[in-house]
Parts: C-alpha cells; structure tokens; sequence
C-alpha cells in the first residue's frame, strides 16, 4: 500500500509541482551565474561592436586567404565566453565547425599570455606561435591535450541561437588549446591583459591577419611584448636557426592570397599600442 502511495505521489499534481519549482529554482540559478559572468565582460567588446569590426575586416578584404565568412569569439581573463559573432547572413554561411575553433583559439590566447610586470616572459603568445613547439619533438608537443573543450557547452543549447547575443557559450568556460593562427591577446589601452580574441572560418594564416585587424580596431592591441622579431606576437614565418623566433614558427598558407606579406606588414599598416 505503502508503495501504491508512494508512486501515486510521483505521478500527482503536487509531484509536478515540486519538480517544477525545483527545476525553475535551478534554472534561476543558472541564469543568475551566467549574468554574473556576463557581468565581468566589463572593457571587452559587446556582440554588436564585435560582429560590426569583424564584418568590416572581412568585407575590406586583403586578408590573404580565401574570404569566406568568418566567426569570432572573446573570452575575458579568467575564459569565460563574453561574445560569439559571425559575419554572414545566417549561421551556416560560415564553416559551422569553426564556431568552437574561435573559441578555442580565444581561450588558447588568454590562458597562454601573460601580464606586463610580471617576472619572466612578460607578453602575449598568439596561437600561431604556439605551431611549432606542439609538433612531435617540440618543447611543447601534446599542449593541445592538456586543457580539453567542454564539450557539453559547446553543443549545448538551440542552434538558432549560435551567434546571437544568448548563445549558449556566453557565460561559460569552453577551455581547449588550439594551435594555429587566428587567436590573439587582448591589452587594453592601459596596457592591462583582459582576455583573448579567437577568430576562425579561413585559412590559419587569414584567421591570424582578420584577427589582428579586428583586434586594432577594438583598440586591445597595448601588447607589452611577444617572441617575434618586432617584440610583438605576430605570426612568424621563417627565422634564422638557433633563433628564438625559430622555436615558434608557422607555415605560410599560400599560394592563397599571398598571407605572407600581408602579415609581416601588420606592425605597419596595424601597429600595435593604445590607438588614437
């Protein structure tokens, strides 16, 4: 009897009710975390500012790749995803497979750059720096293992909702290390480490340039120092043998758009520090 009772009360409008309070009191506190942690996006770029500079990098062209439609993501200092974007007309204009490569690379580039005053190796890594110490033999080989993608963010939630303001992954960590070009560290004007900025959709060498492009136009490009030979965090290509820039090179991606001279020009034609 005792058991008849208990599983009539399962079934029963009071069970119902209990599991939707407890359900919604969840879902409260859900959204309460994810608007905290919206909350310390503060200085970081807003889904409109984002996807408005990403749209007018890719429409401007030069970008050395193949010009496709382009995804970015920004995560603030401690890898929480601030903001999601694409540029093209819908969601699937872009390599959908890229949405969490963007952030992965946003994520990569914040957790692997480091402050201004701080004892050692005081500057940004882009994710293009990162390519040849992950290779067998390298000093950094297995890297990209050691801090895996949240897989049940990355595909949670409605599709519909990827690229909007509310996509799922604002709010959340998605972690991953990701090492080609296309992620860069955020410094703002005062020269303070605040995030990092992933961009994907191209070729690796295109990813890089749109992201540096992006990045100036944001004004988080105060970058204090970095391993290429302009002391910044730019792509590098070839270096001499037995130089530090031979520890983290990357390969050119051409013959598509020629990505080798539009990059080493970026210090020129994008420099880095506060802008105007």
């Amino acid at each position: 009897m005792r058991r008849n009772l208990s599983r009539n009360l399962l079934k029963g409008p009071r069970f119902t009710l209990l599991l939707a309070a407890t359900l919604g009191g969840s879902l409260i506190l859900v959204r309460l975390a994810a608007a905290a942690a919206a909350s310390s996006c503060g200085g970081l770029p807003s889904h409109a500012a984002l996807k408005s500079i990403l749209q007018t990098v890719v429409a401007g062209g030069n970008n050395g790749g193949l010009g496709n439609d382009m995804w970015a993501t920004v995560v603030n200092r401690d890898g929480v995803v601030c903001a999601v974007v694409f540029t093209g007309a819908d969601r699937g204009s872009q390599w959908p497979g890229s949405r969490i490569i963007s952030a992965q690379k946003a994520n990569t580039a914040n957790a692997f750059s480091r402050p201004a005053g701080v004892i050692g190796f005081a500057g940004a890594l882009s994710t293009a720096n990162l390519f040849a110490a992950v290779q067998p033999g390298g000093s950094l080989f297995g890297l990209q293992h050691s801090n895996p993608v949240d897989a049940e963010l990355a595909y949670d939630g409605n599709s519909g909702n990827y690229g909007q303001p509310n996509d799922p992954l604002v709010g959340g960590k998605i972690g991953g290390v990701n090492v080609f070009g296309g992620g860069l560290a955020l410094y703002n004007p005062g020269g303070a480490l605040v995030g990092g900025l992933g961009v994907s959709g191209d070729t690796s060498c295109s990813d890089h340039i749109i992201a540096w492009k992006v990045r100036h136009g944001l004004n988080l490009d105060n970058v204090p120092a970095g391993v290429s030979a302009d002391s910044d965090d730019n792509i590098i290509f070839s270096a001499p043998a037995g130089s530090l820039q031979a520890a983290f090179v990357h390969p050119n991606c051409s013959p598509v758009g020629d990505p080798k001279t539009i990059a080493e020009n970026l210090p020129i034609s994008h420099p880095i520090g506060p802008n105007p």
